[in-house]
């Protein structure tokens, strides 16, 4: 099963931790603010995926399975 990158845009504070770890997938906004990729990972992303979950300060960046 695949999953999908998350982020609550109401807990997230725009440290850019995220994009930094996973620039494949996350941009920053001009005001420091995550914009993902809606991808399907699997593979070698999904792991760089939860690492860049792990790291986030705040917890605002999830995986979810895919349903689709």
């Amino acid at each position: 099963m695949s999953e999908i990158l998350k982020v609550n845009p109401i807990a997230c504070t725009g440290h850019g931790v995220c994009a930094e770890l996973l620039p494949e997938l996350i941009r920053l906004d001009p005001w420091g603010y995550p914009i993902l990729a809606r991808v399907e990972l699997d593979g070698d992303l999904l792991g760089h995926a939860r690492r860049a979950v792990a790291a986030c300060p705040v917890l605002a960046l999830r995986l979810l399975p895919h349903e689709g």
